[in-house]
């Protein structure tokens, strides 16, 4: 009993510690580079290549100041409800992800919308 007990915690313990993330302030991401984190800031410009349909969201800053850009790719795209450089401009936004660096600058990519969302101010 006391092993089935101590399995159970240690399930528990797991799941919460997989499910738990890292909340971060948009100024501190490039310190967090391969980490998996949940930052909310406000989202100052956004860019749509029509090429490519690739979304760019420029948050904490407008370009080139930006702390994080976050990439939608134009595969994921169809995705999202609306045009996400439309919806999240000037909102505050909160995103999920793994944060990498791309030339020398913090980047997620989300491929699920689930994973960006507008903050409550």
């Amino acid at each position: 009993m006391k092993r089935c007990a101590i399995f159970s915690l240690f399930i528990v313990l797991a799941i919460y510690s997989a499910s738990a993330q890292t909340k971060i302030r948009a100024k501190d991401a490039a310190k967090h580079i391969g980490e998996t984190v949940t930052i909310t800031d406000k989202i100052y410009g956004t860019k749509l290549f029509e090429n490519t349909n690739m979304t760019l969201l420029d948050m904490g800053g407008s370009h080139p100041n930006q702390y994080l850009t976050i990439v939608i790719n134009g595969a994921d795209r169809p995705k999202f409800k609306d045009k996400p450089e439309d919806y999240y401009k000037g909102a505050n936004v909160s995103v999920t992800g793994k944060i990498i660096d791309y030339k020398g600058k913090p980047e997620i990519i989300v491929t699920d919308p689930a994973d960006l969302k507008k903050a409550s101010n």
